[in-house]
């Protein structure tokens, strides 16, 4: 589950309606440019998912978040009017200035409405409210506003897409749709502005978009992929993008990604985060180590017993591959460190 905003939204709809109305990932999906960048209806579930590292003319380090989800609850026919519920759009916009300490994040919930949240593929628009992403080829622009920070940031894909899993969809669990339809601009050049309050700062760096679409995904009896008890699923995968953007779908054995003793306390959750851990792909030759700039990235829920905490900010990477070095950013998503819940994925640019 990508965080605690979309899990409460998740219960709230499943009381609402049946699986049957919605299609399930099965193998054999054939991807198709520029159609599958934009919604599919027929699925519950579906999300755009921005993350990125940025940097000021002034060396001031930032990391941003943009995410984008349609949930859907109801495809009765015979509901037409702008108001009756057929999906519900949520989005969740995130900053993190490393330099200065300090974590900014909001959410928002919305219908469709007269205009208020959706998905046009031929204006080649997603939005909600005065959050959007817009598409000019596959160039993005996107643009998110709060009262204490914002984002106007120009993404261009310096690799073509990259299709996760195997036979077009990316397992999660036994058994067919069980699964997800999920593809990524794993190397975005980005450039833009940034403004935290009040000051706006000319940036650039790099970013990465997510885009997944499913119905069912982990089985009812499946924790997701944690290694918190020292085990990872055995659907646990990957996905290897060299550099000229070819990629390789990685097996839960081809590759190990476990904590290291330094870690973060969280003042409000009590959460214990490993904020370190160690990457290696052995057949490639690849040993990353990935730290953070900003240990207080923590979206906390409070007291909720419904919507999970969880961890989700940007890192820096450094390592080999053989004698080569490397160093490279990311971002790192963990859940499940204050209760037990479903597990998050790590971007790298590299």
């Amino acid at each position: 589950m990508k965080n605690r905003f979309m899990a409460c939204v998740l219960a709230m709809a499943w009381w609402q309606t049946g699986l049957a109305e919605f299609k399930t990932a099965l193998p054999g999906y054939h991807y198709q440019f520029p159609r599958d960048y934009f919604d599919h209806p027929d699925y519950q579930t579906e999300w755009w998912y921005y993350t990125g590292n940025i940097t000021g003319r002034d060396g001031r380090h930032f990391g941003f978040e943009l995410t984008f989800f349609r949930q859907g609850v109801s495809r009765d026919g015979l509901k037409t009017s702008v108001w009756d519920l057929r999906d519900i759009y949520m989005a969740h916009f995130a900053l993190s200035d490393l330099d200065g300490g300090t974590f900014y994040h909001v959410e928002r919930v919305n219908r469709a409405g007269p205009g208020i949240a959706g998905i046009d593929a031929n204006r080649r628009r997603i939005w909600n409210g005065n959050w959007s992403s817009e598409w000019n080829g596959e160039i993005q622009e996107l643009r998110a506003f709060d009262e204490h920070f914002s984002i106007s940031l120009v993404l261009h894909p310096q690799k073509p897409p990259v299709i996760h899993g195997e036979s077009g969809v990316s397992q999660k669990a036994e058994g067919p749709g069980q699964a997800s339809h999920y593809f990524s601009f794993t190397r975005l050049a980005t450039e833009g502005g940034v403004t935290v309050d009040g000051k706006t700062l000319e940036v650039s760096g790099l970013s990465w978009m997510d885009h997944e679409f499913f119905t069912h995904q982990l089985a009812p009896d499946q924790a997701g992929w944690d290694w918190r008890d020292g085990t990872a699923d055995a659907y646990s995968a990957g996905t290897y993008v060299d550099p000229q953007g070819r990629s390789r779908h990685l097996g839960a054995r081809d590759f190990a990604f476990l904590p290291q003793a330094d870690s973060w306390t969280s003042p409000v959750s009590s959460a214990k985060y490993p904020v370190a851990w160690t990457i290696a792909i052995p057949e490639l030759g690849l040993q990353l180590n990935a730290t953070t700039r900003l240990k207080s990235q923590e979206v906390s829920c409070g007291d909720s017993k419904l919507v999970p905490t969880y961890w989700e900010g940007a890192i820096t990477i450094e390592g080999h591959r053989g004698e080569v070095g490397l160093k490279g950013v990311g971002y790192l998503e963990m859940t499940g460190y204050d209760r037990p819940v479903r597990f998050g994925p790590v971007a790298l640019n590299r």
